[in-house]
């Protein structure tokens, strides 16, 4: 059993830090909005000085250096975690087995979230009920943003995606973000170094073993800081904008965020329950660090160590299959990617009158899944994604527009799916396999892990 976190002067679990932190970051930022803007004589709201200097020196910096810590350890353990997942689950029939599952879960599991979407919008029809002249306006004022979107969609053709799988280069594959290419090259990495295993190899995966704990270490650290961080994060998007710009859009919002709660709460209890045979209320209390940090910093890739930390030391899932799953996860399972993609393409398909038949919708939803793998796993990555995708079916790029005053608070929600996702994963799949051998526990309180299942 690890330490009980108030016998260590804590006092509080770091999960419920980071939920109060959450709460005060919004409701100040709710505050801040109202009386740290003015209107001038045109008519326009201006940011007053004092709210400037607080989100220019301080709340601003608090989270983007919060990000940049997480960041910073993203490469060393997406590299770390899946070349020794890779090694740990040995023999190529059991890789075969635990990577055929977890394409399945993923390839599954997306359908079905990208489906919940576009009934939603078939039902609803948010994109029918905007006053054209409100939504044209609403473009304008983000429209040299979107061009920006619009230009990388464009030319994130297919045939780029695909090969960007294979880096040329990984060390550049790693400072150009593309981690879905670092994730191949440790894939080919791990399967060589499981069938070679002489005793340089064995020495280099204690070295391995090595920079993972060492990543590890430094993310406890870093991880004590995410309740100032989270108050951070959500007080400069709340003070920045408010909830205004959700109000010419919210049937759009309400349903992107009904069709996310329902693959949240529905779709993953189910899988949970009937497959994983865990409880999903203990689920969701135990994967709340994780869940938190998605939602405030709207980046799989940077909540990926406290993904890990999650699903090894909270939910007890063995190391292997968490390592394999969790890295793999942050960039290609975005079941709340997808959902979102598919609800964007429909919506902004009935907002410029254009019909979509069945068969296209299920080429959308196919196009969603398959651009949700490719998607980027960093706040806003999805966009130039559904930018390409709204060419392929004649629908005009630039609506992309309409919707990039809600995205921010969108992309937090569908994150937080995706990285939940990851752990219903590894969940599942961790669903017969043999345990780890029991290891004392590191007694924070990210690390007290559950009775074996």
């Amino acid at each position: 059993m690890a330490a009980d976190p108030a016998a260590k002067g804590q006092g509080m679990a770091l999960h419920t830090k980071m939920l109060l932190g959450f709460l005060v970051g919004a409701v100040a930022g709710g505050v801040a909005y109202e009386f740290g803007h003015a209107v001038d004589a045109d008519g326009l709201k201006q940011t007053l000085p004092w709210l400037q200097v607080v989100l220019t020196w301080v709340t601003q910096p608090v989270g983007t250096i919060f990000l940049h810590l997480l960041f910073m350890l993203v490469l060393p353990l997406v590299f770390s975690a899946l070349v020794l997942g890779v090694v740990e689950i040995g023999d190529p029939r059991s890789l075969g087995r635990i990577g055929g599952r977890t394409l399945t879960f993923i390839l599954v599991v997306s359908g079905i979230a990208v489906t919940i979407g576009l009934v939603a919008v078939n039902v609803f029809q948010p994109g029918a009920g905007i006053d054209p002249a409100v939504g044209q306006a609403l473009m304008a004022e983000t429209a040299d943003q979107a061009a920006g979107i619009v230009e990388r969609g464009e030319a994130a053709s297919a045939m780029q995606v695909l090969l960007s799988i294979v880096p040329r280069n990984p060390l550049a594959a790693g400072v150009e973000g593309n981690l879905i290419g670092v994730m191949f090259f440790a894939l080919m990495f791990g399967i060589a170094a499981s069938v070679v295993r002489n005793p340089g190899v064995n020495s280099f995966l204690s070295v391995l073993q090595g920079i993972y704990d060492i990543t590890l270490k430094l993310i406890n650290w870093v991880i004590q800081l995410a309740p100032y961080a989270v108050a951070a994060l959500l007080f400069t998007m709340v003070a920045s904008t408010g909830f205004a710009a959700l109000r010419p859009l919210l049937e759009f919002v309400a349903v992107t965020i009904g069709a996310l709660a329902v693959h949240m709460f529905v779709v993953f209890p189910l899988l949970l329950w009937f497959i994983g045979r865990m409880n999903p209320i203990e689920f969701f209390r135990k994967a709340q660090p994780a869940m938190l940090t998605a939602f405030s910093t709207s980046s799989s890739s940077a909540t990926l160590p406290t993904t890990l930390r999650v699903a090894e030391e909270v939910l007890g899932t063995p190391k292997r299959i968490g390592r394999f799953v969790c890295t793999l996860g942050a960039t290609a399972n975005m079941n709340g990617t997808a959902l979102f993609e598919g609800v964007v393409v429909l919506f902004l398909a009935q907002f410029f009158g254009i019909e979509l038949s069945l068969g296209q919708q299920v080429l959308v939803l196919l196009m969603c899944i398959l651009g949700a793998i490719g998607a980027a796993g960093v706040p806003g990555g999805s966009l130039p994604v559904i930018a390409s995708i709204l060419v392929m079916f004649g629908i005009p790029p630039e609506g992309i527009a309409l919707i990039l005053g809600v995205d921010r608070l969108l992309d937090m929600c569908r994150t937080t799916v995706n990285v939940t996702g990851d752990l219903v994963g590894t969940v599942l799949i961790s669903r017969g396999e043999p345990a780890d051998p029991v290891n004392p526990a590191a007694g924070d309180d990210l690390t007290t892990p559950i009775a074996s299942r």
